[in-house]
């Protein structure tokens, strides 16, 4: 089943042009998102606040949520306000948008992971709002007129690296888990006493992190406080 995702990133030519040659992506259209007025043109996007954004049709099994929003911060600068390359303006801001609630919990844990990188950080995360197909002549532009302007070079090797690799195989980890152990890593929640199976753990061994696989202590460490913890 195809998916969509939205995401602004400057110019959209050049967006579009980039993300059209990922495989899995199966169609790109370009449009304005998340103004303050439902409708807008290109020339009255500095009125209705509207930012330049590429919708993403994709199949999943061939690329997948985490992969494409890697790729987006391959073409960003994610520390630059309302300015990509050489377009300044709030149409030109970055973001990512979305409609499907279920992609919510996934892109958080991916902004997260995000943020550490970079200081400022001004990538939007919201729900999508307000998108307008924008006029014909903007959709695939550099296909149309191969010399025009591109902020990305769409020469370069994007390829996600390894670090991008052990950033979604972290992800997926922190998705598997139940609601209550999620908490209880990722928002410093803790468990109500005297429930956790491992009150009734007596073999021998190391106490590890769920996620990362990290030591934590040893059961030769372990003993009965009374509390329930």
């Amino acid at each position: 089943m195809e998916k969509v995702i939205y995401v602004a990133g400057g110019c959209f030519w050049g967006v579009e042009a980039f993300f059209a040659k990922i495989k899995g992506v199966v169609d790109t259209e370009v449009g304005y998102a998340n103004g303050i007025t439902k409708e807008t043109s290109y020339q009255n996007l500095k009125n209705t606040q509207h930012a330049e954004t590429l919708k993403i049709t994709y199949d999943p099994n061939l690329v997948s949520l985490e992969e494409l929003i890697l790729y987006l911060f391959k073409i960003i600068n994610p520390s630059s306000l309302n300015k990509q390359g050489n377009d300044v303006g709030i149409q030109y801001r970055t973001g990512v948008y979305y409609q499907d609630n279920a992609d919510l919990m996934k892109l958080e844990a991916l902004f997260a992971y995000l943020k550490k990188d970079y200081d400022p950080f001004y990538v939007e995360l919201k729900p999508l709002d307000h998108f307008v197909v924008a006029e014909e002549y903007h959709q695939d532009y550099l296909q149309k007129n191969p010399y025009g302007y591109c902020h990305v070079n769409l020469n370069a090797n994007y390829g996600l690296t390894s670090k991008d690799k052990e950033i979604i195989k972290q992800l997926r980890k922190e998705l598997s888990l139940d609601k209550l152990s999620y908490e209880v890593l990722k928002n410093s929640a803790t468990e109500a006493p005297h429930t956790s199976f491992l009150n009734n753990e007596y073999r021998k061994g190391i106490y590890v992190e769920k996620i990362t696989g990290e030591p934590l202590f040893s059961s030769s460490t372990k003993f009965d406080a009374g509390c329930g913890w």
